[in-house]
């Protein structure tokens, strides 16, 4: 699992059956990446989040059928992003 902030959503009206009708979220870690996931939890942009990747991202979704490996699995309620910045 790893942290990210929330930066958007990504809008999609044409999207393969597979990621259901699931909302994207754009995430960006704390080196700068950028990635999409697959929000289960209902973020908003700015908040925090953990992730879940690889194979268990779609269990995470309840349903494994669901094409993603990158999932939200819960919204951070305190998180100090400075006590763990890289020197």
């Amino acid at each position: 699992m790893d942290i990210m902030n929330v930066v958007g959503s990504l809008v999609c009206t044409q999207r393969h059956a597979g990621l259901d009708h699931h909302s994207l979220r754009v995430l960006r870690d704390p080196k700068g990446n950028i990635q999409v996931a697959v929000d289960t939890c209902g973020c908003a942009e700015g908040n925090w989040v953990f992730v879940i990747s690889g194979s268990a991202a779609r269990y995470a979704c309840g349903d494994p059928t669901v094409l993603t490996d990158l999932t939200v699995g819960g919204i951070i309620d305190q998180w100090d992003e400075s006590e763990f910045a890289e020197s």
